[in-house]
Formats: C-alpha cells, structure tokens, sequence
C-alpha cells in the first residue's frame, strides 16, 4: 500500500466488484420483468437471482474478510445501471430488439468480470484462511454456468436481430430474447 492510498488493493478490488454486482444484478432483474411470461422470462429471472446471490455472496466474503462495503459505491452500481438505459437503440421511446442484445452483452462481460474476482480470490485463498477454496470454486463453476447461458442466448438474439431480415430493418419480434 502506497502512503497516498488509505484503503488496501483487496478492499478497492472488491468494492469495484461490488459496484458492478449491484449494477448486473439490477440489469438482470430488468431484462427478466421486460420479457412477460414466455419461458425465456422464466429462465432470466432464475439468472436474476443467481446473479443477486452472487451479489450477496461477494458481500458476505467481504464481511469475512474485514472489507467496509462503501454504500455509496453500490448506488453508482444502480446508477450506472439506469444510465445505461439511455443508450441509442434506433427509437426514442421504446425497447427494441437491439436492445436485447446489447443488454446480453453487457450481462456477459459482468459475469466474466464476476469469474475472474472468483478465480482472484481462489488465487490466494491457500494463504488466506478467511477464504474458502471450495466456496470459491463452487461461485466460479456457477459463472461459467452463467457465461453458457448467456452465450447461447447472445448466439439466437443475434441471428435474430441482425440476420437477414433484421439487418435490413425487417419484421423482428419485439423482445426476441
């Protein structure tokens, strides 16, 4: 630790990760609420909360290991969530279907993120008996079920969204995901 920094590595890691928990659990919840009733709603929502105990999980890790989880750190997360929504999708006022694959992006990229603070913190779990090893490796098989999913789904969306018909701007459904 530097004399200008007050607050470990370990501590700063985990809030950045905090931060983006907060912000993917947040945006998982939304992706589940915007798809109605269909199976695909059934199979976000059971990813939103997989993603929520992971949030949950993080914290608990924190706890155990002394690191203050800065709240106003997990507003940013929100926040930054809800700016997100601002983005550019060819419309003003409603949801299309690039929506649903940018947000599968996104959701993508958090849960690599979210694999690699577990595969981290496994890296020095042996020498930190706050850590356990098998929990960790337990979290990280979950994101890589996690990173399956989502890929899966990134792979149909995509055909659907920029295929034939949706490159040219053609009838794709609402909410293809």
């Amino acid at each position: 630790m530097s004399p200008r920094t007050s607050t470990p590595p370990l501590g700063i890691y985990l809030n950045d990760h905090l931060t983006g928990a907060f912000g993917g659990a947040a945006l998982a919840r939304r992706m589940a609420d915007t798809h109605g009733d269909s199976r695909r709603a059934a199979e976000l929502r059971a990813l939103a909360r997989d993603v929520e105990q992971d949030r949950d999980d993080l914290v608990r890790i924190m706890h155990r290991l002394g690191v203050p989880v800065r709240h106003y750190r997990t507003w940013l997360g929100l926040a930054g969530e809800r700016i997100a929504r601002l983005k550019p999708n060819g419309t003003l006022v409603r949801r299309t279907p690039l929506s649903d694959l940018v947000e599968l992006e996104a959701m993508r990229a958090g849960v690599e993120g979210k694999a690699a603070l577990w595969r981290a913190l496994r890296a020095i779990a042996d020498d930190e008996p706050r850590l356990n090893p098998t929990e960790l490796d337990q979290l990280a098989g979950r994101a890589a079920d996690q990173a399956r999913i989502l890929t899966g789904w990134h792979r149909a969306v995509s055909a659907e969204v920029l295929g034939r018909h949706g490159a040219r701007g053609g009838n794709v459904p609402p909410n293809a995901l």
